[in-house]
């Protein structure tokens, strides 16, 4: 006999579905059996980020700073706008009908703005003016935030200055609160990672120039189970504990009686799947001696 040479097994949402509803002794009959399925599924996914079980999601991520510029979205946020030439980086914008303010990181083209978090939402079509150069242009789209909602956490940073990284530390909200001048200007040697809904990077010191860059490894969302036919962005390793967790989830709903030995099965099969993905380095042990006298 002679082995397949494939090696492309992969579910879709659908038999993920029918193998947890198997394991629960059950078969899928109608489509509200389906959609409570992508729904559970859709939470495990927030119960392994939770957990850090995503570390196949880590994306590396390069902001330019702006001088002067504090505050920073993790991702992009881009806003479409008739003309960007007259505007200035670093300044404050103000919608005309919203009130809504952002300040611009970066200008990529003649009709694009990078920017902070918006204090609201833009209108588009109404007209945004600069702060410092008085500059006014038209928003034709108002900027989306969901490349930022989906940054689950930040694991390490640089800031690259002429070709050299130099690493910049985390800290909490309190060491962040508690520094009297926020706005001293430098080169930034920490940041704080701000948790909202829409989440922000507090540098500090303020960035004194806008030429450096940013550079931070960032942990994302899996992609949402929309369909049955889409696949599961998850490595071929986490098989396993996918179908397992999602048996669990709908054993809490449809087979009570099953709910320990599949929650049992879960939390096995999520150990291994945690204990194999996590960084694998060399550790080295350095015995110390102590030496005693006598007089």
């Amino acid at each position: 006999m002679a082995v397949s040479g494939s090696k492309d097994f992969e579910l879709d949402v659908a038999e993920y579905i029918e193998e947890a509803f198997e394991r629960c002794g059950l078969e899928v009959r109608t489509g509200y059996d389906s959609a409570t399925a992508r729904r559970s599924l859709n939470l495990l996914f927030a119960d392994w980020a939770n957990r850090g079980l995503n570390r196949w999601t880590i994306k590396q991520f390069s902001q330019t700073l702006a001088s002067g510029v504090v505050e920073y979205p993790v991702g992009t946020i881009t806003a479409t706008v008739a003309a960007s030439g007259s505007l200035t980086v670093g300044e404050t914008l103000t919608g005309g009908t919203s009130g809504t303010t952002a300040k611009i990181i970066t200008k990529p083209t003649s009709t694009s703005l990078t920017l902070t978090v918006p204090s609201g939402s833009f209108t588009a079509g109404e007209t945004i003016t600069g702060g410092t150069s008085s500059a006014s242009t038209t928003i034709t789209a108002n900027p989306g935030l969901s490349d930022v909602q989906s940054t689950i956490d930040i694991l390490t940073g640089v800031i690259r200055r002429d070709n050299s990284d130099i690493s910049i530390s985390q800290i909490s909200r309190d060491t962040y609160l508690t520094i009297p001048n926020k706005t001293t200007t430098g080169r930034p040697i920490q940041y704080y990672f701000d948790r909202q809904i829409v989440p922000v990077l507090k540098l500090w010191p303020s960035p004194e120039n806008s030429t450096d860059i940013f550079i931070y490894d960032r942990l994302v969302r899996v992609d949402d189970a929309d369909s049955a036919v889409d696949t599961v962005e998850v490595p071929f390793r986490f098989y396993p504990c996918l179908a397992a967790g999602l048996a669990y989830y709908l054993a809490l709903k449809r087979a009570p009686d099953r709910v320990q030995i599949l929650k049992a099965i879960y939390e096995e099969e999520f150990e291994r799947a945690a204990l194999e993905d996590r960084d694998k380095t060399s550790t080295y042990a350095l015995p110390t001696y102590t030496y005693g006298f006598t007089s």
